[in-house]
Protein backbone atom coordinates (compact mmCIF):
# COMPACT_ATOMS: atom_id res chain seq x y z
CA UNK A 1 0.00 0.00 0.00
CA UNK A 2 3.08 2.42 0.20
CA UNK A 3 2.86 3.23 -3.55
CA UNK A 4 -0.82 4.28 -3.13
CA UNK A 5 -0.45 7.49 -2.90
CA UNK A 6 1.75 8.35 -6.14
CA UNK A 7 -1.57 7.02 -7.97
CA UNK A 8 -5.02 8.33 -8.57
CA UNK A 9 -7.82 5.72 -8.05
CA UNK A 10 -10.91 6.30 -9.42
CA UNK A 11 -13.21 6.03 -6.22
CA UNK A 12 -16.99 6.37 -6.89
CA UNK A 13 -19.63 6.31 -4.33
CA UNK A 14 -21.86 3.32 -4.71
CA UNK A 15 -25.46 3.20 -4.68
CA UNK A 16 -26.99 2.48 -0.98
CA UNK A 17 -30.16 1.56 -1.17
CA UNK A 18 -32.75 -1.01 -2.90
CA UNK A 19 -36.24 -1.26 -1.39
CA UNK A 20 -38.74 -3.90 -1.12
CA UNK A 21 -39.95 -5.29 -4.49
CA UNK A 22 -43.56 -5.79 -5.55
CA UNK A 23 -43.19 -9.74 -5.75
CA UNK A 24 -44.72 -11.13 -9.21
CA UNK A 25 -45.44 -14.84 -10.78
CA UNK A 26 -43.49 -17.01 -12.76
CA UNK A 27 -43.64 -20.27 -13.42
CA UNK A 28 -41.12 -22.47 -15.27
CA UNK A 29 -41.32 -26.28 -17.13
CA UNK A 30 -40.37 -29.30 -15.17
CA UNK A 31 -37.33 -30.21 -17.25
CA UNK A 32 -34.29 -29.25 -15.45
CA UNK A 33 -30.63 -28.28 -16.53
CA UNK A 34 -27.37 -27.67 -15.49
CA UNK A 35 -27.32 -30.38 -12.76
CA UNK A 36 -31.11 -30.78 -12.72
CA UNK A 37 -32.09 -28.56 -10.39
CA UNK A 38 -35.57 -29.66 -8.63
CA UNK A 39 -38.97 -27.92 -8.41
CA UNK A 40 -39.61 -27.11 -4.62
CA UNK A 41 -41.95 -29.13 -2.27
CA UNK A 42 -45.68 -29.82 -3.93
CA UNK A 43 -43.84 -29.27 -7.49
CA UNK A 44 -43.98 -25.61 -7.22
CA UNK A 45 -41.83 -22.55 -9.26
CA UNK A 46 -40.79 -19.61 -8.05
CA UNK A 47 -43.28 -17.37 -7.32
CA UNK A 48 -45.25 -15.34 -5.15
CA UNK A 49 -47.63 -17.50 -3.36
CA UNK A 50 -48.26 -16.44 0.22
CA UNK A 51 -47.06 -18.23 2.99
CA UNK A 52 -50.43 -19.90 3.49
CA UNK A 53 -49.43 -23.39 4.30
CA UNK A 54 -46.72 -22.88 6.92
CA UNK A 55 -47.91 -24.47 9.74
CA UNK A 56 -47.86 -22.45 12.87
CA UNK A 57 -45.66 -23.76 14.81
CA UNK A 58 -43.17 -23.32 11.93
CA UNK A 59 -43.90 -19.32 11.66
CA UNK A 60 -41.20 -17.59 11.72
CA UNK A 61 -40.32 -15.32 14.87
CA UNK A 62 -40.66 -12.29 12.67
CA UNK A 63 -41.02 -11.14 9.43
CA UNK A 64 -38.34 -8.29 8.49
CA UNK A 65 -34.89 -8.96 8.07
CA UNK A 66 -32.44 -6.17 6.24
CA UNK A 67 -29.82 -8.47 3.72
CA UNK A 68 -27.01 -6.92 1.58
CA UNK A 69 -25.30 -7.13 -1.69
CA UNK A 70 -22.82 -6.57 -3.66
CA UNK A 71 -23.91 -5.52 -7.33
CA UNK A 72 -22.04 -9.20 -8.71
CA UNK A 73 -23.96 -12.00 -11.14
CA UNK A 74 -23.62 -14.35 -7.29
CA UNK A 75 -25.81 -11.73 -5.69
CA UNK A 76 -28.49 -13.28 -7.89
CA UNK A 77 -29.92 -15.98 -4.96
CA UNK A 78 -30.96 -13.01 -2.68
CA UNK A 79 -32.57 -10.69 -5.91
CA UNK A 80 -34.14 -13.61 -7.28
CA UNK A 81 -36.26 -14.55 -3.74
CA UNK A 82 -36.72 -10.89 -3.88
CA UNK A 83 -38.18 -10.58 -6.82
CA UNK A 84 -40.16 -13.51 -7.16
CA UNK A 85 -41.46 -13.40 -3.41
CA UNK A 86 -39.60 -16.31 -1.83
CA UNK A 87 -38.71 -14.85 0.90
CA UNK A 88 -42.62 -13.73 1.49
CA UNK A 89 -43.51 -17.25 0.37
CA UNK A 90 -41.92 -18.59 3.55
CA UNK A 91 -43.14 -16.16 6.00
CA UNK A 92 -40.49 -13.30 5.89
CA UNK A 93 -42.61 -11.03 4.00
CA UNK A 94 -41.09 -7.62 4.99
CA UNK A 95 -37.38 -8.40 4.02
CA UNK A 96 -34.94 -5.96 2.65
CA UNK A 97 -32.41 -6.42 0.00
CA UNK A 98 -30.16 -3.28 -0.28
CA UNK A 99 -26.81 -2.54 -2.27
CA UNK A 100 -23.98 -2.44 -0.38
CA UNK A 101 -21.16 0.39 -1.95
CA UNK A 102 -18.22 -2.48 -1.02
CA UNK A 103 -17.28 -5.06 0.82
CA UNK A 104 -15.96 -2.96 3.67
CA UNK A 105 -19.26 -0.85 4.25
CA UNK A 106 -20.78 -4.47 3.95
CA UNK A 107 -19.05 -5.19 7.23
CA UNK A 108 -19.78 -1.91 8.64
CA UNK A 109 -23.36 -2.42 8.46
CA UNK A 110 -23.09 -5.98 9.78
CA UNK A 111 -21.62 -4.76 12.78
CA UNK A 112 -24.32 -2.11 13.43
CA UNK A 113 -26.67 -4.80 12.77
CA UNK A 114 -30.72 -3.52 11.73
CA UNK A 115 -31.60 -2.36 15.12
CA UNK A 116 -28.61 0.04 14.52
CA UNK A 117 -29.10 0.85 10.87
CA UNK A 118 -26.99 -1.72 9.47
CA UNK A 119 -28.31 -5.12 8.27
CA UNK A 120 -28.97 -8.85 9.76
CA UNK A 121 -27.34 -10.48 7.04
CA UNK A 122 -25.75 -10.70 3.47
CA UNK A 123 -24.55 -11.91 0.22
CA UNK A 124 -20.75 -12.15 1.29
CA UNK A 125 -17.32 -13.35 1.24
CA UNK A 126 -16.78 -16.71 2.67
CA UNK A 127 -13.84 -15.90 4.68
CA UNK A 128 -15.80 -12.42 5.79
CA UNK A 129 -18.12 -13.87 8.56
CA UNK A 130 -14.94 -15.65 10.11
CA UNK A 131 -12.52 -12.57 10.44
CA UNK A 132 -15.48 -10.74 11.82
CA UNK A 133 -16.25 -13.80 14.19
CA UNK A 134 -12.27 -13.50 14.85
CA UNK A 135 -12.57 -9.56 15.38
CA UNK A 136 -9.77 -9.19 12.41
CA UNK A 137 -11.18 -7.30 10.41
CA UNK A 138 -13.74 -5.38 13.04
CA UNK A 139 -13.85 -1.82 14.92
CA UNK A 140 -11.34 -2.65 17.95
CA UNK A 141 -10.77 -5.86 16.74
CA UNK A 142 -13.87 -6.73 18.84
CA UNK A 143 -15.62 -10.29 17.86
CA UNK A 144 -18.94 -9.76 15.99
CA UNK A 145 -20.30 -13.38 15.38
CA UNK A 146 -21.48 -14.40 12.66
CA UNK A 147 -23.04 -17.64 10.81
CA UNK A 148 -22.78 -19.02 7.66
CA UNK A 149 -26.16 -20.61 6.45
CA UNK A 150 -25.26 -21.78 2.72
CA UNK A 151 -22.73 -21.37 0.10
CA UNK A 152 -24.26 -19.08 -2.86
CA UNK A 153 -22.24 -20.12 -5.99
CA UNK A 154 -19.28 -22.20 -7.02
CA UNK A 155 -17.06 -21.00 -9.44
CA UNK A 156 -17.27 -17.53 -11.25
CA UNK A 157 -14.74 -15.27 -10.42
CA UNK A 158 -11.78 -14.31 -12.48
CA UNK A 159 -8.46 -12.72 -12.94
CA UNK A 160 -8.12 -10.17 -15.59
CA UNK A 161 -5.23 -8.71 -16.87
CA UNK A 162 -4.62 -5.05 -18.53
CA UNK A 163 -4.50 -5.12 -22.52
CA UNK A 164 -0.81 -4.09 -22.32
CA UNK A 165 0.01 -7.28 -21.11
CA UNK A 166 -2.31 -9.17 -24.21
CA UNK A 167 0.63 -10.73 -26.16
CA UNK A 168 2.07 -12.22 -23.36
CA UNK A 169 -1.52 -14.35 -23.42
CA UNK A 170 -1.19 -15.09 -19.44
CA UNK A 171 -3.11 -17.90 -18.53
CA UNK A 172 -3.03 -20.58 -15.35
CA UNK A 173 0.51 -19.72 -15.23
CA UNK A 174 1.26 -16.07 -13.61
CA UNK A 175 5.05 -16.75 -14.26
CA UNK A 176 5.96 -14.76 -17.27
CA UNK A 177 4.19 -11.74 -15.14
CA UNK A 178 7.30 -11.73 -13.15
CA UNK A 179 9.32 -10.46 -15.50
CA UNK A 180 6.70 -7.80 -17.31
CA UNK A 181 5.92 -6.74 -13.49
CA UNK A 182 9.67 -6.05 -13.28
CA UNK A 183 10.56 -4.57 -10.07
CA UNK A 184 8.37 -1.77 -9.93
CA UNK A 185 5.99 -2.98 -6.81
CA UNK A 186 3.09 -2.42 -9.56
CA UNK A 187 -0.96 -2.48 -8.30
CA UNK A 188 -2.68 -5.49 -8.49
CA UNK A 189 -6.79 -5.07 -7.09
CA UNK A 190 -8.79 -7.49 -5.26
CA UNK A 191 -11.85 -6.88 -3.20
CA UNK A 192 -11.28 -6.95 0.29
CA UNK A 193 -7.82 -8.33 2.50
CA UNK A 194 -8.41 -12.08 3.17
CA UNK A 195 -11.92 -12.24 1.14
CA UNK A 196 -11.90 -14.74 -2.07
CA UNK A 197 -10.69 -12.78 -4.61
CA UNK A 198 -7.36 -11.73 -2.69
CA UNK A 199 -6.96 -15.18 -2.33
CA UNK A 200 -7.64 -16.44 -5.47
CA UNK A 201 -5.13 -13.78 -6.56
CA UNK A 202 -2.26 -14.59 -4.27
CA UNK A 203 -2.74 -18.30 -4.87
CA UNK A 204 -2.59 -17.73 -8.60
CA UNK A 205 0.52 -15.24 -8.05
CA UNK A 206 2.22 -17.22 -5.72
CA UNK A 207 2.20 -20.92 -7.80
CA UNK A 208 3.85 -18.76 -10.50
CA UNK A 209 6.60 -17.75 -8.30
CA UNK A 210 5.33 -14.20 -7.64
CA UNK A 211 5.47 -12.85 -3.86
CA UNK A 212 1.96 -10.94 -3.88
CA UNK A 213 3.47 -9.20 -0.17
CA UNK A 214 7.04 -8.12 -2.19
CA UNK A 215 6.75 -8.44 -5.80
CA UNK A 216 3.83 -6.30 -6.32
CA UNK A 217 0.92 -4.17 -4.62
CA UNK A 218 -1.83 -5.86 -3.47
CA UNK A 219 -4.99 -3.28 -2.76
CA UNK A 220 -8.50 -3.19 -2.62
CA UNK A 221 -10.93 -1.66 -4.65
CA UNK A 222 -14.76 -2.30 -4.35
CA UNK A 223 -16.30 -4.74 -7.43
CA UNK A 224 -18.05 -2.17 -9.40
CA UNK A 225 -15.07 0.52 -9.55
CA UNK A 226 -12.79 -2.31 -11.24
CA UNK A 227 -12.91 -1.73 -14.49
CA UNK A 228 -12.73 1.99 -14.35
CA UNK A 229 -9.36 1.81 -12.58
CA UNK A 230 -7.69 -0.50 -15.20
CA UNK A 231 -9.17 2.01 -17.94
CA UNK A 232 -7.25 4.72 -16.31
CA UNK A 233 -3.79 2.75 -16.40
CA UNK A 234 -4.34 2.32 -12.10
CA UNK A 235 -3.67 -1.16 -11.96
CA UNK A 236 -2.18 -3.67 -14.23
CA UNK A 237 -4.66 -6.83 -13.03
CA UNK A 238 -7.50 -8.01 -10.61
CA UNK A 239 -9.65 -10.53 -9.48
CA UNK A 240 -13.57 -10.49 -9.08
CA UNK A 241 -16.78 -11.52 -9.70
CA UNK A 242 -18.69 -11.15 -12.67
CA UNK A 243 -20.00 -9.42 -14.75
CA UNK A 244 -16.85 -7.09 -14.13
CA UNK A 245 -14.18 -9.38 -16.06
CA UNK A 246 -16.73 -9.80 -18.89
CA UNK A 247 -16.90 -6.10 -19.06
CA UNK A 248 -13.61 -5.15 -19.09
CA UNK A 249 -13.29 -7.74 -22.19
CA UNK A 250 -16.15 -6.10 -24.08
CA UNK A 251 -14.94 -2.98 -23.45
CA UNK A 252 -11.49 -4.16 -24.67
CA UNK A 253 -9.66 -2.58 -21.65
CA UNK A 254 -7.96 -5.62 -20.61
CA UNK A 255 -8.50 -9.90 -20.97
CA UNK A 256 -9.17 -12.68 -18.74
CA UNK A 257 -5.90 -14.73 -17.91
CA UNK A 258 -8.42 -17.30 -16.17
CA UNK A 259 -11.49 -18.16 -14.27
CA UNK A 260 -11.00 -18.75 -11.09
CA UNK A 261 -12.39 -22.37 -11.70
CA UNK A 262 -9.69 -23.24 -13.42
CA UNK A 263 -7.54 -22.49 -10.68
CA UNK A 264 -9.50 -24.80 -8.40
CA UNK A 265 -12.76 -26.88 -10.25
CA UNK A 266 -15.68 -25.76 -8.55
CA UNK A 267 -14.43 -24.05 -5.84
CA UNK A 268 -16.52 -22.19 -3.35
CA UNK A 269 -17.43 -18.54 -3.78
CA UNK A 270 -20.04 -16.39 -1.83
CA UNK A 271 -22.29 -17.48 1.20
CA UNK A 272 -25.56 -16.25 2.95
CA UNK A 273 -23.67 -15.01 5.91
CA UNK A 274 -26.38 -13.40 9.32
CA UNK A 275 -25.39 -12.00 12.08
CA UNK A 276 -25.07 -14.86 15.12
CA UNK A 277 -27.59 -13.29 17.45
CA UNK A 278 -30.24 -12.50 14.96
CA UNK A 279 -30.03 -16.28 14.08
CA UNK A 280 -30.11 -17.74 17.61
CA UNK A 281 -32.98 -15.30 18.33
CA UNK A 282 -35.20 -15.83 14.97
CA UNK A 283 -33.89 -19.31 13.92
CA UNK A 284 -37.12 -20.34 12.18
CA UNK A 285 -36.87 -16.62 10.71
CA UNK A 286 -33.39 -18.00 9.60
CA UNK A 287 -34.40 -21.11 8.18
CA UNK A 288 -37.42 -19.54 6.27
CA UNK A 289 -34.42 -16.53 4.70
CA UNK A 290 -32.54 -19.85 4.10
CA UNK A 291 -35.03 -21.93 2.13
CA UNK A 292 -36.02 -18.62 -0.08
CA UNK A 293 -32.31 -18.66 -0.99
CA UNK A 294 -32.17 -22.17 -1.70
CA UNK A 295 -35.08 -22.33 -4.29
CA UNK A 296 -34.19 -19.23 -5.74
CA UNK A 297 -30.60 -21.03 -6.54
CA UNK A 298 -32.47 -23.90 -7.75
CA UNK A 299 -33.79 -21.35 -10.48
CA UNK A 300 -30.95 -19.78 -10.88
CA UNK A 301 -29.35 -23.11 -11.61
CA UNK A 302 -31.87 -24.10 -14.23
CA UNK A 303 -30.00 -23.10 -18.10
CA UNK A 304 -33.80 -21.92 -19.32
CA UNK A 305 -34.34 -19.26 -16.42
CA UNK A 306 -30.52 -17.69 -17.41
CA UNK A 307 -32.15 -15.35 -19.73
CA UNK A 308 -34.68 -13.70 -17.36
CA UNK A 309 -32.16 -13.72 -14.36
CA UNK A 310 -29.70 -11.48 -16.16
CA UNK A 311 -32.71 -9.19 -17.17
CA UNK A 312 -33.70 -8.91 -13.64
CA UNK A 313 -30.31 -8.35 -11.91
CA UNK A 314 -29.29 -6.39 -14.56
CA UNK A 315 -31.86 -3.53 -13.57
CA UNK A 316 -30.26 -0.31 -11.83
CA UNK A 317 -31.52 -0.90 -8.78
CA UNK A 318 -29.23 -4.47 -8.68
CA UNK A 319 -26.26 -4.54 -10.61
CA UNK A 320 -27.04 -1.76 -12.85
CA UNK A 321 -25.00 -3.18 -15.92
CA UNK A 322 -25.57 -4.14 -19.56
CA UNK A 323 -27.58 -7.56 -19.82
CA UNK A 324 -24.92 -7.94 -22.50
CA UNK A 325 -21.98 -8.11 -19.89
CA UNK A 326 -23.65 -10.40 -17.94
CA UNK A 327 -25.76 -13.24 -19.72
CA UNK A 328 -22.65 -14.57 -21.59
CA UNK A 329 -20.76 -15.67 -18.53
CA UNK A 330 -23.43 -16.72 -16.82
CA UNK A 331 -24.43 -19.44 -19.46
CA UNK A 332 -20.63 -20.56 -19.52
CA UNK A 333 -19.69 -19.00 -22.78
CA UNK A 334 -16.44 -17.56 -21.89
CA UNK A 335 -14.62 -14.85 -23.87
CA UNK A 336 -11.37 -14.33 -22.91
CA UNK A 337 -10.77 -11.53 -24.73
CA UNK A 338 -7.70 -13.34 -26.02
CA UNK A 339 -9.31 -15.09 -29.29
CA UNK A 340 -9.97 -18.13 -26.58
CA UNK A 341 -13.55 -18.52 -26.26
CA UNK A 342 -15.45 -21.37 -24.18
CA UNK A 343 -18.83 -22.19 -25.64
CA UNK A 344 -19.26 -24.38 -22.45
CA UNK A 345 -17.04 -24.20 -19.72
CA UNK A 346 -17.63 -27.00 -17.22
CA UNK A 347 -16.02 -24.91 -14.55
CA UNK A 348 -17.91 -21.71 -15.09
CA UNK A 349 -20.46 -20.29 -12.39
CA UNK A 350 -22.54 -23.08 -10.78
CA UNK A 351 -25.40 -22.16 -8.12
CA UNK A 352 -27.46 -25.34 -7.30
CA UNK A 353 -25.22 -28.16 -9.81
CA UNK A 354 -22.52 -30.26 -7.50
CA UNK A 355 -23.47 -29.19 -4.56
CA UNK A 356 -23.16 -25.68 -5.21
CA UNK A 357 -25.38 -24.88 -2.55
CA UNK A 358 -24.01 -26.65 0.83
CA UNK A 359 -21.56 -25.02 2.67
CA UNK A 360 -18.83 -27.68 3.26
CA UNK A 361 -16.70 -27.02 6.42
CA UNK A 362 -13.72 -28.80 4.34
CA UNK A 363 -13.98 -25.57 2.05
CA UNK A 364 -14.21 -23.27 5.19
CA UNK A 365 -11.01 -25.04 6.37
CA UNK A 366 -9.28 -23.85 3.19
CA UNK A 367 -10.14 -20.16 3.78
CA UNK A 368 -9.00 -20.02 7.25
CA UNK A 369 -6.01 -21.96 6.29
CA UNK A 370 -5.20 -19.70 3.59
CA UNK A 371 -5.51 -16.44 5.86
CA UNK A 372 -3.08 -17.96 8.12
CA UNK A 373 -0.84 -17.97 5.37
CA UNK A 374 -1.11 -14.46 4.24
CA UNK A 375 -1.03 -13.59 7.96
CA UNK A 376 -4.60 -11.81 8.14
CA UNK A 377 -5.39 -14.57 10.80
CA UNK A 378 -3.02 -15.77 13.96
CA UNK A 379 -0.95 -18.97 13.29
CA UNK A 380 -2.30 -21.03 16.32
CA UNK A 381 -6.39 -19.91 15.32
CA UNK A 382 -7.96 -23.39 16.07
CA UNK A 383 -8.86 -24.00 12.15
CA UNK A 384 -11.57 -27.20 13.09
CA UNK A 385 -13.00 -25.07 15.95
CA UNK A 386 -13.93 -21.83 14.07
CA UNK A 387 -15.46 -23.83 11.32
CA UNK A 388 -17.78 -25.70 13.57
CA UNK A 389 -18.63 -22.39 15.36
CA UNK A 390 -19.56 -20.08 12.27
CA UNK A 391 -20.92 -22.68 10.02
CA UNK A 392 -24.43 -23.61 10.30
CA UNK A 393 -24.51 -26.51 7.55
CA UNK A 394 -27.22 -27.83 9.89
CA UNK A 395 -29.50 -25.47 8.94
CA UNK A 396 -29.10 -25.62 5.56
CA UNK A 397 -29.74 -29.40 5.63
CA UNK A 398 -33.09 -28.28 7.60
CA UNK A 399 -34.15 -25.93 4.91
CA UNK A 400 -33.39 -28.30 2.37
CA UNK A 401 -35.21 -31.14 3.77
CA UNK A 402 -38.33 -28.98 4.59
CA UNK A 403 -38.09 -27.30 0.93
CA UNK A 404 -38.16 -31.15 -0.25
CA UNK A 405 -34.65 -31.12 -2.03
CA UNK A 406 -34.13 -34.90 -3.03
CA UNK A 407 -31.96 -37.20 -0.31
CA UNK A 408 -29.54 -37.78 -3.39
CA UNK A 409 -28.44 -33.77 -3.52
CA UNK A 410 -28.15 -33.27 0.15
CA UNK A 411 -24.64 -34.35 1.28
CA UNK A 412 -23.86 -36.67 4.39
CA UNK A 413 -20.74 -35.15 5.32
CA UNK A 414 -19.50 -31.88 5.71
CA UNK A 415 -15.97 -32.43 3.64
CA UNK A 416 -15.65 -32.57 0.07
CA UNK A 417 -12.14 -34.32 0.68
CA UNK A 418 -8.90 -33.72 -0.60
CA UNK A 419 -9.27 -30.85 -3.33
CA UNK A 420 -6.94 -30.81 -6.17
CA UNK A 421 -5.31 -27.10 -7.28
CA UNK A 422 -4.24 -26.34 -11.02
CA UNK A 423 -0.26 -26.32 -10.00
CA UNK A 424 -0.81 -29.74 -8.55
CA UNK A 425 -1.13 -28.71 -4.99
CA UNK A 426 -3.46 -30.83 -2.52
CA UNK A 427 -5.17 -29.89 0.24
CA UNK A 428 -6.45 -32.20 3.07
CA UNK A 429 -9.49 -30.46 5.10
CA UNK A 430 -7.90 -32.88 8.20
CA UNK A 431 -4.58 -32.15 7.83
CA UNK A 432 -4.09 -28.24 7.27
CA UNK A 433 -1.00 -27.89 8.90
CA UNK A 434 0.53 -29.92 6.23
CA UNK A 435 -0.86 -27.92 3.62
CA UNK A 436 0.65 -24.94 4.79
CA UNK A 437 3.92 -26.21 5.84
CA UNK A 438 4.61 -27.25 2.37
CA UNK A 439 3.99 -24.06 0.71
CA UNK A 440 6.76 -22.38 -0.83
CA UNK A 441 5.88 -18.65 -1.08
CA UNK A 442 3.92 -17.44 2.55
CA UNK A 443 4.34 -14.60 4.78
CA UNK A 444 7.11 -14.46 6.49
Amino acid sequence: MSNLSRRKFIITAGATAAGTLLAHGCSSGSTTSNGGATPAAGGASPSAAPAVNINPADAPEVTAAKLGFIALTDAAPLIIAQEKGLFAKYGMKDVQVTKQASWPVTRDNLELGSDKGGIDGAHILSPLPYQMTLGTVTKGNQPVPMYILARLNTNGQAISLSKKYLDLKVGTDSAPLKAAFGNQNLPVAMTFPGGTHDLWLRYWLAAGGINPDTDVSVIPIPPPQMVANMKSGSMEAFCVGEPWNAQLVTQKVGYTALITGELWKDHPEKALGLRADWVDKNPKAAKAITMAVLEAQQWCGKLENRDEMCQIISQDKWLKVPVADIIGRSKAQIDYGTGRIEAASPVAMKFWADNASYPYKSHDAWFLAENIRWGYMPATTDIKATVDKVNREDIWKAAATALGVPAAQIPTTTSRGVETFFDGVKFDPEKPEEYLKGLKIKKA
